[in-house]
């Protein structure tokens, strides 16, 4: 049976950026394939908000940051483990820029991610140390948004993170697969769907066949 969209419902857009597409510094296979199932989506929706990562140059969870360092290696950091990237949306580039092609003009916010450079943010709702709040929860909730569908790149890290702490801060989350896509580093999808199916995310295909 469809799922019905309420006027309480969010769909919130991860990250569907010029980097993360393909041609991009991170680019996520088939990343541009959810543009237009996310535009499709968005017709359905009366509250939008989409993120973004926003890195300074030389942010610490950069692999040029780190000499000797190479890309997808893990690094001890303050807050934790943290996977060392390839620069990628750094403020103010072409690659930081949203993908040409998605619909933005209705989202109500833009939540910007990864802008402190001691700290990575995958997660819509927190910086990667799990404390350091983004106000996006402040924000639903003065709003009296309750449940969230999310979409976008990627699936087993911004996705997944933002849907694991919408059910930890007691919000309903229901991840649209059609409108997503993974990295899949060293096994990441697999432990995604795996700990989002734990938190308790609700996973369907697309809104028409949930």
């Amino acid at each position: 049976m469809p799922i019905r969209i309420n006027d309480d419902d969010l769909l919130l857009i991860i990250d569907v950026q010029n980097d993360f597409c393909p041609g991009g510094a991170l680019a996520v296979a088939d990343g541009d394939a959810v543009v237009p199932v996310i535009n499709h989506l968005a017709e359905q929706f009366a509250h939008i908000v989409l993120t973004q990562d926003w890195h300074p140059s030389g942010h610490s969870s950069f692999a040029s940051s780190h000499p000797g360092a190479a890309a997808f290696e893990g690094i001890a950091m303050p807050y934790g483990q943290q996977t060392l990237w390839p620069d990628h949306c750094v403020q103010g580039t072409p690659g930081a820029a949203f993908h040409p092609r998605l619909q933005t003009e209705r989202a109500e916010m833009i939540i910007r991610k990864g802008f402190r450079t001691e700290i990575d943010s995958y997660s819509a709702f927190y910086e990667n140390d799990r404390r350091t709040p983004t106000g996006l929860s402040g924000y639903l909730r003065e709003r009296s948004l309750r449940r969230i569908f999310l979409a976008g790149l990627a699936t087993d890290f911004c996705v997944y993170y933002s849907a694991v702490d919408a059910r930890r801060l007691g919000f309903d989350a229901v991840l649209v697969e059609a409108g997503c896509r993974a990295i899949d580093l060293a096994g990441s999808l697999s432990a995604a769907w795996v700990g989002m199916e734990a938190a308790g995310v609700q996973r369907v295909n697309d809104l028409a066949k949930a």
